[in-house]
């Protein structure tokens, strides 16, 4: 066996708590997660069934955790786990699985097949399978301190950019602020009118805010490579940082997975709770809007409609907020279906986007969200993250659709009230 294959399974073996022990034991194989899963339904291959692609880590639970497969094991029968075997299901695992938790959500006894697939990851990445793409993101995280190598001196370009563009003193590290504002890498390169757009919703509402030179970055690789090391250095960097300045505050990006580490996972990762609270931009928006320090005027005379970011929905329960605010600024708002907690991945999540032999396959699983949007005869949809919104274009470019994508926060701040009577 070699070094790395026994790493591999030896992360199987540490990972495999009682949660997915009741999990394997309890799933009936009724079939229905593949139902909820884009990779199967447009494709239809049966090797996409969200349970099926954990049986590696299944053959390990049952060889080496029931008394079935210690008795197989004993005679000689028991189940092994290859190097090879595990460099065959590394594309179900990271290419065909965007952690978006539509399985979970379905499944009729309960299972959490999405905490299953981060476990099993967490084998794949030790044993040398986890895809470069991927890994690549990771290492940058690292080194770096962003998947796409963003660095300081381009993020400040930024901030001085939106500066010039809105007029508004972006702060930076400013201590005793109460908000610390941070971005995903996505943010920061394709679309920082984001930041641009908050200073101006901050300055009407007279919110007391700051970004951090330590800590801009809130993307979280580590998370989606299944490392879970990786995962807490990057929540630490926040914690740390928000904790020197001092904030009250800690407000995370329109970005899925960066929520999902930060707000759920972080205090688990670190170690201990937080000295400040963290809360997604929509939810803070809406706050300001039921505060009446959120005001707007007109609405774009466009229809349009709205696509659930599978993190934001499923793991966040963040329906609601961005259906208030879109009512500020929509005058023709048509919802698509299957919307909010049932709604259908961009088809990029929880790495997918990153890997590039993943490509074909993620633009074959883009005709489901491609339907969607037909389906509301709206030629504009809006989104509340970045990596869904860069996705979310490029399968609109691949089939040659004329759909214009905005994010929700540039909205708003495109309809503020105007100073003055």
């Amino acid at each position: 066996m070699s070094a790395s294959l026994e790493r591999g399974l030896n992360a199987f073996r540490e990972v495999m708590d009682a949660p997915i022990a009741s999990f394997f034991n309890s799933c009936v194989h009724c079939g229905l997660c593949a139902d909820a899963c884009l990779f199967y339904t447009e494709t239809g291959d049966p090797k996409y069934t969200p349970i099926h692609k954990l049986e590696p880590l299944r053959k390990l639970w049952k060889s080496e955790y029931t008394l079935s497969g210690r008795l197989a094991s004993l005679v000689g029968l028991g189940a092994s786990i290859s190097d090879a075997e595990l460099e065959e299901w590394s594309p179900l695992v990271y290419d065909s699985c965007t952690l978006c938790g539509r399985c979970t959500l379905i499944c009729p006894v309960g299972n959490d097949i999405t905490y299953m697939i981060r476990k099993m990851r967490e084998g794949m990445a030790a044993a040398g399978h986890a895809p470069d793409g991927l890994t690549d993101a990771t290492r940058k995280s690292i080194e770096l301190g962003s998947p796409m190598g963003i660095k300081l001196k381009a993020f400040l370009a930024q901030v001085r950019g939106q500066e010039e563009e809105t007029g508004i003193a972006i702060p930076v590290d400013q201590a005793g602020a109460d908000y610390l504002v941070t971005m995903s890498s996505m943010e920061i390169l394709g679309y920082p009118e984001y930041l641009g757009s908050l200073a101006r919703i901050f300055k009407q509402a007279g919110i007391s805010w700051t970004v951090s030179s330590e800590a801009f970055e809130a993307t979280n690789s580590g998370i989606q490579i299944g490392v879970s090391d990786i995962a807490r250095e990057i929540v630490l960097r926040i914690v740390t940082a928000a904790e020197k300045l001092g904030v009250k505050y800690v407000i995370s990006p329109e970005c899925g997975h960066a929520y999902t580490a930060l707000r759920w996972e972080g205090p688990n990762l670190i170690g201990r709770p937080y000295r400040f609270e963290v809360v997604h931009v929509l939810e803070l928006l809406d706050q300001l809007q039921r505060e009446g320090r959120l005001k707007t005027e007109g609405k774009l005379d466009a229809a349009l409609t709205f696509h659930d970011p599978c993190q934001i929905v499923r793991r966040s329960g963040i329906v609601a907020e961005p259906r208030k605010l879109l009512g500020l600024v929509a005058s023709d708002f048509r919802e698509i279906e299957d919307a909010g907690m049932v709604n259908w991945c961009c088809g990029g999540g929880g790495g997918v986007a990153a890997i590039p032999r993943a490509e074909e396959l993620r633009y074959t699983v883009f005709k489901i969200k491609k339907r969607q949007i037909e389906g509301t005869g709206a030629n504009t949809l809006v989104t509340t993250c970045a990596n869904c919104r860069n996705v979310i274009e490029e399968g609109l470019e691949h089939y040659k659709m004329d759909t214009k994508v905005l994010g929700l926060t540039e909205l708003v701040a495109e309809y503020l009230k105007k100073d003055g009577p």
